[in-house]
């Protein structure tokens, strides 16, 4: 319960006092976006990692030299809020998260998930869904990584088990020819979903795959690229188990 106390009260303080920041930020931008990006990416970071070392969490991390230097789409399973923390904390140049249109409520979150370049979908309507995809897909384009769980949702079911994929993040893939890179984490609800308040120390498992390339798979494997993906997570999840 400690722990989740110093986790509710950091975030508390840095979303107050980076008020003035967010303000600083803005106006850097306005002589130079590039640096604002790259300073907005590591005060984030910094707030992770932070959060992560107050959690004690111990991160075994496989296949990270898989991510290329290029624009991709990072594609993962996801059981915990603290899945962002683990996988935004490591990137190394920007991405942008899709998120849920409810985070909106949240103002000064918002702005900071707004100056990283995230997106919020709304899933119960396809118009504005399909708009955000090809938000995504102009981001993409622009050089900046793309981050989705397509469950849609943090899957409560047991460790192991997944929720069906959702086709439509797929497309961002496929409409640019960008790389996909499989996220498998293991053990993340552990920290904090399966003992809710508490934060519990503990270890999880982080493996990226090697990148996948639309336009490289045969049309059949391509028609059905999110069975695909799927299919690569699931096994890696099952094969990293034993390490947790």
């Amino acid at each position: 319960m400690f722990r989740f106390i110093c986790i509710v009260f950091f975030l508390i303080l840095f979303l107050i006092l980076t008020i003035p920041v967010l303000i600083a930020e803005w106006v850097i931008g306005k002589f130079n976006p590039y640096a604002r990006d790259i300073s907005s990416l590591r005060i984030v970071q910094w707030a992770f990692k932070f959060i992560l070392k107050i959690t004690g969490v111990k991160t075994t991390v496989i296949g990270e030299e898989n991510v290329p230097d290029e624009p991709v789409l990072f594609i993962g399973n996801h059981r915990s809020y603290f899945d962002i923390l683990l996988t935004y904390s490591r990137c190394k140049r920007l991405t942008g998260y899709i998120a849920k249109k409810e985070m909106l409520r949240y103002l000064t979150l918002t702005s900071w998930m707004k100056r990283l370049y995230c997106l919020f979908l709304d899933r119960s309507d396809p118009k504005e869904g399909l708009k955000t995809i090809l938000q995504a897909v102009d981001y993409i384009k622009n050089g900046i990584s793309i981050c989705i769980f397509p469950e849609g949702t943090r899957n409560p079911g047991k460790e192991l088990s997944m929720l069906p994929f959702r086709d439509g993040a797929f497309k961002i893939a496929t409409k640019t020819g960008c790389a996909i890179i499989p996220i498998s984490l293991n053990n993340t609800a552990e920290i904090f979903e399966n003992h809710f308040p508490r934060i519990k120390k503990t270890h999880v498992v982080i493996e990226y795959g090697k990148p996948i390339y639309p336009n490289e798979l045969d049309k059949e494997t391509k028609r059905h690229i999110g069975d695909y993906v799927e299919n690569i997570i699931k096994e890696t999840i099952k094969k990293n188990a034993e390490l947790v």
